[in-house]
């Protein structure tokens, strides 16, 4: 990720308990991420388990989204552990998840892989925003503002989880502060 302390892109709002099954069902699970084209295409998946009638976050044919934040109702990332989750949502091109609660294993998956911020908002934003709405999150402030509306929401802060994030995941961040070496 960008250590830059905002995020501004179009808003996809989903209600609660989106489960890791929705983000990136299984058959996609033999994707690799590690490697170049297969990260592009787990991309194209991401929210493709959706129920029909919710709309795409990754229009067909496509590899990326128009959406760079997801706003969620409570318990975003349950089911499942996966990792491929977060960065089916990052290889797609979000940046953000704000959400009012997250699956333990969501969240830290987030942290670990550095694909995603995972910010929480302590009132439900899912009523205060349509998919399409522009909206701003500034990491720094710990807040989000409806740009169509101007109704700025505070958020939590992501706390010792941000600059984990900032610095790409967990790998990078333990070689950037010298908990591991770098490697040649």
């Amino acid at each position: 990720m960008t250590a830059s302390s905002k995020i501004r892109g179009k808003v996809f709002v989903l209600g609660d308990n989106i489960d890791t099954d929705q983000i990136i069902p299984a058959e996609y699970l033999n994707l690799v991420p590690t490697i170049p084209e297969e990260y592009e295409k787990l991309g194209s998946y991401a929210l493709i388990g959706l129920p029909d009638g919710q709309g795409r976050f990754v229009p067909e044919g496509e590899a990326k989204t128009p959406y760079s934040i997801v706003l969620a109702g409570r318990n975003f990332g349950c089911g499942s552990s996966r990792e491929h989750a977060p960065i089916a949502l990052g290889a797609a091109g979000g940046k953000a998840v704000v959400a009012e609660s997250y699956a333990r294993i969501f969240f830290r998956n987030c942290v670990a892989t550095g694909e995603l911020y995972p910010v929480e908002s302590p009132v439900r934003l899912v009523d205060e925003f349509q998919t399409g709405d522009e909206a701003e999150i500034d990491l720094d402030e710990n807040a989000i503002t409806n740009l169509r509306s101007g109704t700025r929401f505070e958020l939590n802060a992501l706390g010792d989880a941000r600059p984990v994030i900032d610095a790409g995941g967990l790998f990078a961040y333990a070689r950037e502060t010298g908990m591991i070496p770098h490697s040649a």
